[in-house]
């Protein structure tokens, strides 16, 4: 039987190949090989063992939570609460949770529309008329927009003078998206933007008559038992309550700094809990919630990092607090695959 004889490549495809291998190596090169290691790592048998894991890649403190159906809530902590006082992290301690906050400002603007306070479909200017000519299209720009980060304001915190003049005591941040061109025309694109829950925020407050924090603590908090839960810093009498936060290269401890909502991992947790399984919403409020905004969230702020996340498959609500921070956004990944090794231990136990 004649053999068929391969046909040589091209010398434009085997040129192809030749930058294909090339950007393979070059894509591998610069990995950052702490993330590979923690990638691969040999999964331990425990939560706990993982959590202890965490240390090898730079943290200072590691707090999980864990509420798995069925069982009691578990704690898992590893380093330090305070490392310049070498006090353990500790389980109960408080921490800047960031953006894990607008699943909160997201429950309330839900309450608000369903409670016919607020219209979805009303624009930015129909609550801000000063806003006209400030913010691009902000006649255009709706309530679910916001909400669905859809809007295309930019983000105060891209705009390289909201760093630069930390820690704008007494300054409405607000200004550092002002006058600016938007991102892309309402609702044709998605843009995460912190703008949009600062606007949100103020909608709420103007609605309500009282802060933001009030609402939460009317409508949230306490009917959920929340009792370690806080609009900010200043309403926090015990400091050293505060898990302090670092950042890498620096020595500062970033626990007074303003950085928004402060709670426990176990508050964080059941709020979790309840936004999920519907304890929290009534039928009408789930079903508006749920065409408007995710279920899960993370958040960033220098020096304190955080994931938050309900598993369906496994009915588990997991919690992860990790007290260092830094520039290239290593840590971040980090706490994503440590958080996702921890999901993985939970299933494989599960599945016993």
């Amino acid at each position: 039987m004649a053999r068929t004889k391969r046909k040589k490549p091209s010398k434009g495809k085997q040129i192809f190949r030749i930058v294909l291998l090339a950007g393979t190596f070059i894509s591998l090169w610069f990995v950052p090989w702490i993330l590979v290691k923690a990638w691969i790592m040999p999964l331990p048998d425990t939560v706990e063992e993982q959590v202890e894991q965490t240390l090898n890649y730079g943290f200072d403190g590691v707090i999980v939570y864990v509420d798995e159906a069925g069982k009691p809530p578990a704690f898992y902590t590893a380093g330090y609460h305070n490392k310049a006082q070498k006090i353990p992290a500790k389980p109960d301690a408080l921490f800047k949770i960031a953006s894990i906050s607008k699943l909160y400002v997201a429950v309330a603007i839900t309450k608000l529309a369903s409670d016919n306070r607020i219209a979805l479909d009303n624009s930015l200017a129909d609550y801000f008329p000063e806003l006209v000519g400030r913010i691009e299209n902000a006649e255009d720009i709706t309530l679910k927009m916001l909400v669905q980060h859809r809007s295309g304001i930019p983000n105060f915190t891209d705009n390289p003078e909201f760093w630069e003049n930390q820690p704008n005591t007494n300054t409405d941040v607000l200004i550092y998206a002002l006058d600016l061109p938007a991102n892309f025309e309402p609702d044709k694109d998605y843009g995460y933007s912190n703008t949009n829950y600062l606007l949100l925020s103020r909608v709420i407050e103007q609605v309500t008559g009282g802060s933001r924090q009030d609402y939460f603590e009317k409508e949230i908090l306490t009917p959920l038992g929340l009792t370690h839960t806080y609009g900010s810093v200043s309403d926090i009498k015990d400091l050293d309550a505060i898990m302090s936060g670092y950042y890498v290269g620096l020595e500062d401890d970033f626990k007074t700094a303003e950085q928004g909502m402060v709670a426990t991992a176990e508050d964080v947790g059941k709020f979790l809990r309840a936004l999920n399984d519907g304890t929290l919403l009534n039928a009408k409020e789930m079903q508006l919630y749920s065409s408007l905004y995710e279920f899960n969230h993370g958040g960033l702020v220098p020096g304190y990092q955080s994931m938050a996340e309900y598993h369906k498959d496994i009915d588990a609500v997991v919690v992860q607090f990790m007290n260092t921070t830094d520039f290239e956004g290593y840590q971040w990944n980090l706490l994503e695959i440590t958080h996702n090794r921890v999901v993985k231990i939970l299933r494989r136990e599960k599945a016993k």
